[in-house]
């Protein structure tokens, strides 16, 4: 496969379930709900969460945790720290920040984050440099998130 990406190449899309959630004082279910609202000092939540990462450069399971602030305007800052296994066995480090924002109708948050890649795996060397992009939604009902991740 070629080492060289346009800008704006999809790399992969991802599809992941929260699987569990550590809670610092406030309820995330009560939060997401929108039975209580986040207080002025804001609120932290450690989301963990793992799935399936497919597309035309990188295929495998992710795996990881998103230190999660939300601010007391109700905006998410996202911390994420994961590992994407290829298919092929290789372990891609992945770290980034971004943010959610709920939507008017609640429920749902759009997402918006800023990706790095990093491996020492000959095969996967091309990511090392890359700044990546990923745009999708969190469904907070469901507790699931889908994005696509472009190189930039």
């Amino acid at each position: 496969m070629s080492t060289t990406l346009e800008v704006d190449e999809l790399l992969y899309k991802a599809k992941l379930n929260i699987t569990g959630m550590t809670e610092f004082g406030l309820s995330f279910a009560d939060l997401s709900a929108g039975a209580i609202s986040p207080p002025a000092e804001g609120c932290r939540f450690d989301a963990a969460f793992q799935g399936e990462a497919g597309g035309p450069r990188i295929r495998g399971t992710i795996a990881g945790i998103d230190y999660l602030r939300v601010r007391a305007d109700g905006r998410f800052d996202l911390h994420i720290h994961e590992i994407i296994t290829t298919s092929d066995g290789v372990n891609i480090d992945v770290q980034g920040g971004g943010i959610a924002v709920l939507r008017p109708e609640g429920g749902m948050a759009d997402i918006r984050v800023n990706l790095t890649l990093f491996t020492s795996a000959e095969a996967y060397k091309w990511v090392n440099p890359l700044q990546v992009w990923a745009v999708g939604s969190l469904d907070l009902l469901r507790q699931t998130v889908e994005f696509s991740a472009y190189s930039a």
